[in-house]
């Protein structure tokens, strides 16, 4: 293969700099191949070990997204295959191209049920969900202002910068004080939106939904909630936190993923069905995407009605947090309190959260993601937790001696104390 020239062009120049600045911060991404073990979650294989593990290649992972394991329950697995087997790989088209299947409209009522909405609509995922929801409603009309959360997630903002033509206007993370400033000083009559999360997953706080609507109904806004990292987790059926709170008819849009609490892959919203209608004939990430395949769409409308209906799940999760606080607490390991299934434990240097999260998986066998800059601002590098209904006394004896261990927590305070 001939060799490009990298004094070429200036892009290839700046691309070589720009890779030296980022591993010079102690920043640079580096992916971990992990193979999960279907019937032994939170397990993994490490595929390609660099350095092995001390019993081998297995790992217990601690950072995953799939926070109940419905990515590996049978029946989720089963209605995959069912659903190849019936109708193929792939969806064969966009959704106005032959890409629609029974399964897919099932899927979006079954979604706009649980949020008690009139409708909802499918994405490809959870980013494109959002960039394309919130553009396409922010271009809709002239004069819109949205006010944005600071600590809202990448695909929202992106979203709001695609909007030209609309103003965005940023509210100080979860400060309600400041929201109604900002709304106040804005023109009454321009069209308003307020865009915020429920649970926000770096730092695992969690937004006063009830609220942020009450301002919305005062200075006339709508409000676009992103529940990504609540569906599944929170409320009687998994509605999120706005289900929990029991003010999910307040709230105009929410927003969600199939691909954490339910462990499958998409994104959808949800909200009035003229609303639904509009995304549905105008939002561009929708139309011009190949659709959901029906195996992925099977799956995870097998997840939702198994975790609307099956409460354990959830009540198995936030058991599993307390016990692993209660460890770290006893320990002496520092982490940070947070009100929701999270558990950040932070390191507070780039190089040395990198350095501990590789030390955890050569020398421990445990996997634990470090959080860097930009994802969170520097000097608030952190290792993100999250135990799930899976993870056992015993991995969690593991993980905090070994936090214990390379946090250089003294060593009178054993984990056997944690445990008691």
């Amino acid at each position: 293969m001939a060799s490009i020239d990298v004094g070429g062009h200036p892009f290839y120049r700046f691309c070589r700099t720009a890779l030296q600045d980022i591993r010079r911060q102690g920043r640079y991404r580096q992916f971990t191949p992990l193979a999960r073990q279907a019937d032994n979650y939170p397990v993994y294989d490490r595929a390609v070990p660099a350095v092995q593990p001390p019993e081998g290649r297995e790992v217990v992972v601690w950072s995953a997204n799939d926070y109940l394991g419905m990515g590996v329950e049978p029946a989720v697995v089963e209605a995959a295959i069912d659903a190849i087997r019936a109708h193929g790989a792939g969806a064969g088209g966009t959704r106005n191209i032959a890409g629609t299947s029974p399964l897919h409209a099932e899927l979006e009522a079954e979604m706009a049920s649980l949020h008690g909405k009139e409708a909802g609509l499918l994405f490809v995922s959870g980013y494109v969900s959002n960039q394309a929801s919130l553009q396409t409603i922010l271009t809709s009309m002239p004069g819109w202002i949205c006010f944005s959360d600071r600590q809202n997630h990448a695909s929202m903002i992106a979203g709001i910068k695609g909007a030209r033509g609309a103003s965005c206007v940023i509210f100080e993370h979860n400060d309600l004080a400041d929201l109604e400033a900002k709304l106040a000083a804005a023109p009454k009559d321009a069209p308003k939106l307020i865009a915020f999360e429920s649970v926000y997953s770096m730092d695992g706080d969690i937004s006063d939904i009830a609220a942020t609507c009450a301002l919305a109904r005062k200075y006339g806004a709508m409000t676009y909630l992103d529940e990504v990292h609540a569906v599944g987790l929170y409320g009687a059926q998994g509605g999120g936190v706005s289900e929990r709170d029991g003010i999910a008819s307040q709230v105009d849009i929410i927003e969600g993923t199939l691909a954490k609490g339910f462990g499958v892959h998409g994104g959808y919203v949800t909200g009035s069905a003229e609303l639904i209608d509009y995304l549905r004939c105008a939002a561009s990430g929708f139309i011009f995407t190949t659709s959901l395949p029906p195996s992925v769409v099977a799956a995870a409308l097998a997840s939702v009605r198994l975790v609307r209906k099956d409460g354990w799940r959830r009540e198995k999760m936030f058991e599993r947090v307390e016990a692993f606080r209660t460890r770290l607490r006893a320990a002496g390991v520092p982490f940070m309190q947070t009100p929701s299934h999270i558990v950040p434990i932070p390191v507070g240097d780039a190089d040395r959260c990198t350095e501990i999260s590789r030390r955890l998986l050569s020398e421990y066998g445990l996997y634990a993601t470090p959080i860097n800059y930009p994802t969170v601002p520097r000097g608030t590098e952190r290792l993100r937790l999250t135990p799930g209904p899976f993870h056992t006394d015993e991995m969690m004896d593991g993980m905090v001696a070994a936090l214990a261990t390379l946090l250089g927590v003294s060593a009178d305070r054993t984990v056997q104390d944690a445990a008691a």
